[in-house]
């Protein structure tokens, strides 16, 4: 077997793993002005933010090509490639995973996977280190699919935003709109439910009670098991530190990060996002 991993850029990629021989991304442009930008190509993270903050116009993005993706498989089997999984952002969010299942019936001689990894951002990068960790382990196609499925299963993400007009206007947050007129009032906590789709998990009052209550719901969902944790922020990164600091300072023994949110996600979630990813390891 020779086995191919499949992503797109909203997934944060572990160190070491970017440039991995057997991993290809496909891009997930962001309009802004109605200007398209590839972050990493022709704009960086610090760019997308002076650009979102200089126009009024929200900015968006459109799924990756289908088209790049069919040349990429062509490609993949003149490499000698025999299997491909793909992992992409949640089909709740996007709806890219159900469109790319077209591609399968044009690849017959590719046996190819495409699995809802039904998170975004370091939980997706998780997933794509542990189907490139197995394949060099020598594990076989349905292992690796199987234990894919199991850590899908229990990843989890908690988000705390500062302003939810970008998941509304975005289509992104389930029932969203309900919440806008009593902003003033609750910060709602976000959460990816079993579908992937990003609805509220808790109403809590203010944001130092909500990010209390985010290090409560951390502890309660690892405290059995062993989690890779990413503390992911859009461009706080010094809130990032604080949440970092205190659940060291605490005792707190998971693997745990700080990342950042890449552009496609941020553009979704505002500046001033953040979040808790919850991956469990696999064995």
């Amino acid at each position: 077997m020779k086995l191919a991993v499949v992503t797109d850029n909203s997934a944060f990629l572990p160190q070491g793993i970017e440039k991995h021989a057997d991993l290809f991304c496909l891009e997930i442009p962001v309009i802004i002005a109605n200007q398209t930008y590839i972050e990493g190509q022709n704009m960086t993270l610090p760019e997308f933010y002076e650009k979102m903050a200089k126009h009024d116009e929200l900015p968006r993005t459109s799924q990756p090509s289908l088209a790049e993706f069919d040349d990429l498989l062509m490609t993949l089997k003149v490499k000698q490639y025999t299997h491909v999984i793909g992992l992409f952002l949640s089909s709740g969010i996007s709806g890219f995973w159900a469109n790319c299942h077209s591609l399968k019936d044009s690849h017959q001689e590719l046996v190819i996977e495409i699995l809802d990894t039904k998170i975004t951002s370091a939980p997706q990068g998780k997933l794509v280190e542990t189907a490139l960790s197995l394949a060099q382990e020598g594990a076989d196609f349905a292992s690796i699919l199987a234990k894919l499925k199991q850590q899908i299963a229990s990843t989890k993400a908690f988000i705390l935003v500062n302003d939810l007009k970008h998941l509304v206007k975005g289509g992104r947050l389930s029932n969203g709109s309900a919440l806008l007129g009593n902003l003033l009032s609750i910060k709602p906590i976000l959460h990816f439910n079993a579908d992937g789709v990003i609805e509220v998990y808790e109403k809590v009052r203010t944001e130092k009670k909500a990010i209390k209550r985010l290090v409560t719901i951390l502890q309660q969902m690892t405290e059995a098991g062993d989690y890779s944790v990413a503390i992911i922020h859009a461009n706080v990164e010094d809130k990032a530190q604080e949440l970092y600091d205190t659940l060291k300072a605490s005792g707190y023994e998971m693997d745990l990060s700080i990342v950042p949110f890449g552009s496609v996600i941020a553009t979704h979630l505002g500046e001033g996002a953040i979040a808790f990813g919850i991956t469990p390891k696999v064995s």
